[in-house]
């Protein structure tokens, strides 16, 4: 699978960790940034992943920011997009299950590395069960 990802200067050590993780699982992913600690504006990262995502050039995408708030807020601008705030595995199980979430926000002051990286693991692996819940999800976009 092809995933996007990207975080400001708060999630970077724990985008790093993830990408070699994800890259041994056989994943490709693209990293969007940034790649240092200097403080940054989420938007900047947030907005190249919701696009490669909504233009179906990447599968799922991942965000990562201190708090995971203003990496969705920004990724959500974008219509094709369903950025969930997930910071625990059964929120991820049910952001996929229930919403289509195709990004998954992961607040990295609020967690643990492990958590997080089970996290992303959890929402890669499961899939939108469809349904009374595709109704739904169609009705989210304005």
């Amino acid at each position: 699978m092809k995933i996007a990802i990207g975080a400001d200067h708060a999630g970077v050590q724990y985008k790093a960790k993830l990408i070699e993780a994800l890259q041994s699982l056989g994943h490709e992913v693209e990293n969007f940034g940034t790649d240092h600690e200097d403080s940054v504006d989420y938007p900047d990262f947030a907005h190249p992943v919701a696009s490669s995502v909504e233009e179906s050039n990447a599968q799922l995408g991942i965000l990562i920011c201190g708090s995971a708030n203003g990496v969705a807020m920004a990724a959500n601008k974008h219509q094709g997009i369903r950025a969930a705030i997930c910071w625990n595995e059964e929120l991820a199980e049910l952001a996929r299950q229930h919403n289509n979430a195709n990004i998954v926000c992961l607040p990295a002051r609020f967690i643990a590395y492990d958590l997080a990286e089970n996290i992303a693991k959890k929402f890669l692996t499961t899939d939108f069960e469809g349904g009374r819940h595709a109704r739904r999800v169609e009705k989210i976009g304005c």
